[in-house]
Formats: structure tokens, sequence, C-alpha cells
């Protein structure tokens, strides 16, 4: 799903691996509820780098209904990133190429109810030279 929905944005299948209901856990250590606002929160990630992708999954990991997936997520910092508070930081045209790992609990439908994503937010601001 990584290498084709979500690096291709097609949005309109992210039902396919995610329930409606989802809770999502984010790096910053905030937390989402609801597919529309995971969708939202995802396309706000290629505002500033539309090339944005995930280019591998060196390891994974199942057992029951937990799923552990680290990948690579790569891209280009070309386009005005929103600051939060109404500003925008302008793009330095730099790229970044971070570790991240996804971690799911999946429901008896066979979709993930909950998604814990992590990675490294300093390491990527350093490489987009942000910090």
């Amino acid at each position: 799903m990584d290498f084709n929905v979500y690096s291709g944005q097609k949005w309109d299948r992210i039902d396919e691996s995610h329930a409606k209901n989802i809770r999502v856990h984010w790096p910053d250590g905030h937390y989402t509820d609801g597919i529309d606002q995971h969708i939202a929160d995802m396309k706000s990630q290629f505002a500033w780098a539309p090339d944005t992708r995930i280019t591998e999954h060196p390891n994974r990991i199942a057992k029951g209904n937990l799923t552990s997936v680290t990948g690579v997520m790569q891209g280009t910092f070309t386009r005005p990133m929103p600051d939060g508070k109404g500003g925008f930081i302008q793009p330095t045209g730099k790229k970044f190429s971070i570790n991240m790992v996804t971690v799911g609990i999946w429901n008896k439908d066979g979709v993930m109810q909950e998604e814990f994503l992590f990675w490294d937010n300093n390491t990527s601001y350093k490489q987009l030279g942000l910090a």
C-alpha cells in the first residue's frame, strides 16, 4: 500500500487498509481519529514535498493482529511549508531521506484500527535545512 497508494496519493484506496474510525498516533505525540483526518494529514505531507514517497520496507513483522514495518521516506522540499501559525516556511530545495516505522493494530475485518507512526523529526528538519 505504501509504494502504490501512499506514494501515488491514491487517497480513495486508503479504506482498503484503514478502518473508517482509525486512530493514528503521530511522531510528535498527537493523535487523530477517523480516516478523513488521516487522509488530510497525509495530503499535507505532499503540500511542501510533492515527490514524497516510501522507497523501501526492509523489515516487516507480524503476529496475530499486530504488524510492524520499517521504511524509508524520501522527498524534496520544493514548495512552501505551512508553519502551523498561518505563515509558511520557504522551500530550501533540499532532499530528505528518513527511516520510519509503522506499527498497526488490525481488526477482525482485516483493516488497521490503530496506527503508530515513528520517525525522527529532528533528523528530517536538519536534512531540510530547518534545524
